[in-house]
């Protein structure tokens, strides 16, 4: 899906979590019961990406983030590889979370020390980029089967997220030697005696080479999302960190994103700069679900619709 080109006709915007994680009484839901519904627009994170900025040929996340954070993704190919918890049950593994495994540097750099060799010997380069963010350098041109995403496997049987077939062997052999030197790291026993999730696994997704170009309508955004960032910078537009000022003054045009966050804390730490911007500018709610509202501030004298002031 391509963003709309005319980005002096956007109005600021809140991405927000899935609608049906907000209670009845939850002071979003007072804007919406005054706002204007609007069509659908994209749902889940990376399609809320995708809708929001144009690359020609899908969404190469290793690379946009490598670029951003390292500035040296050149023309070879990447993936990200990011550390991540496989939970083996009765009919095979789950992954339950991949990255935010607070890591600093130096567990991270030492977890992925062993793993280095392995990658070579395969033609390849473990990169850590971060300590929740690790890259593979594949050489240009390398034909890389299609990941998943992370939002799209959490929770779910691993396997049926691995490539399959001739293609996908050599990667699934790979994985399982990842995750033999990854189980015998004594960093691992050390995390389970704090009671810590194992880092026993990477996630792989995310493959390609940097788009020579990536467009959007808006004009800045404002979030803590790596990719989100490098989409932004690549795009040309400004980015900057969620903090209180930038969400304050955000303005017509930009995007806020929230999505990420418990709904209780956009009521306790967000809700006066959105109760503020709705006073004084159109604002478009959009959902990670796909469900949006456009909220203008004459909405506010709608008493009929209830929802308060």
């Amino acid at each position: 899906m391509s963003p709309p080109v005319d980005s002096a006709l956007r109005p600021l915007e809140a991405w927000l979590p899935d609608l049906a994680r907000f209670a009845s009484d939850h002071p979003v839901r007072g804007l919406l019961r005054k706002a204007d519904r609007l069509p659908d627009g994209a749902r889940g994170y990376l399609g809320g990406l995708a809708g929001r900025f144009a690359i020609d040929g899908g969404l190469p996340a290793g690379a946009l983030t490598r670029e951003l954070m390292a500035g040296d993704a050149g023309d070879a190919t990447w993936l990200c590889a990011d550390p991540a918890w496989v939970q083996p049950d009765l009919t095979g593994a789950r992954l339950l979370a991949c990255g935010q495994m607070q890591l600093d540097l130096a567990a991270a750099q030492s977890l992925a020390e062993p793993l280095k060799s392995v990658f070579e010997e395969a033609g390849m380069s473990l990169e850590v980029s971060s300590p929740d963010h690790w890259h593979l350098r594949l050489p240009t041109g390398t034909a890389v089967p299609r990941f998943a995403a992370p939002e799209q496997a959490l929770g779910e049987d691993l396997y049926e997220h691995l490539p399959q077939g001739g293609e996908g062997r050599r990667w699934r052999l790979l994985l399982n030697d990842v995750q033999v030197l990854l189980h015998q790291h004594p960093l691992n026993a050390e995390r389970r005696l704090r009671g810590m999730p194992p880092i026993n696994s990477l996630w792989l997704w995310g493959g390609g080479s940097l788009p020579a170009t990536v467009a959007t309508a808006l004009q800045g955004v404002v979030g803590d999302d790596v990719l989100l960032r490098a989409l932004a910078w690549r795009a040309g537009i400004d980015a900057r960190a969620r903090e209180s000022a930038s969400v304050a003054t955000a303005t017509v045009g930009w995007l806020v994103d929230l999505q990420d966050l418990p709904v209780d804390e956009i009521a306790s730490a967000w809700w006066p700069s959105m109760r503020a911007w709705a006073s004084t500018q159109s604002v478009q709610l959009s959902f990670a679900s796909g469900e949006r509202w456009l909220h203008r501030p004459w909405h506010r004298w709608r008493f009929w619709r209830g929802g308060g002031r």
